[in-house]
């Protein structure tokens, strides 16, 4: 299967999920929600696996944030039923970011200077 990628923007970022494996071993994991903009099938939750992961997740990226996600789908039976995981391996800001905070509103004081940074 070749690398799947997706565009959009985070809508949502959930909070940690943490346990413990049957082994004995703690783990964690966190969702997160994009939306691709597409006019069906829009809404697109990913997750991270690890503490590293889950760290860099909310370090660097915030809701509003336009991103690329490169991702694996992994599917596993339980009980006759099949469950699906789309794992995000890479979230990576797009160029849609610096537009957007280069557009944003100049502030101005009193005299009507624009509060300039030279």
């Amino acid at each position: 299967m070749s690398d799947l990628k997706v565009s959009g923007k985070i809508t949502s970022i959930l909070d940690v999920e943490k346990g413990t494996s049957k082994a004995g071993k703690d783990w964690q994991k966190q969702n997160f929600v994009i939306d691709t903009g597409e006019k069906f099938n829009n809404i697109i939750c990913f997750q991270v696996f690890g503490a590293d992961k889950c760290e860099a997740l909310t370090k660097y990226n915030k809701v509003g944030d336009v991103v690329n996600v490169s991702f694996n789908v992994s599917s596993r039976e339980y009980n006759g039923k099949y469950y699906h995981n789309l794992d995000a391996w890479m979230i990576k800001l797009t160029d849609e970011n610096v537009n957007w905070k280069l557009s944003e509103p100049q502030t101005f004081d009193e005299n009507g200077v624009a509060d300039l940074p030279f």
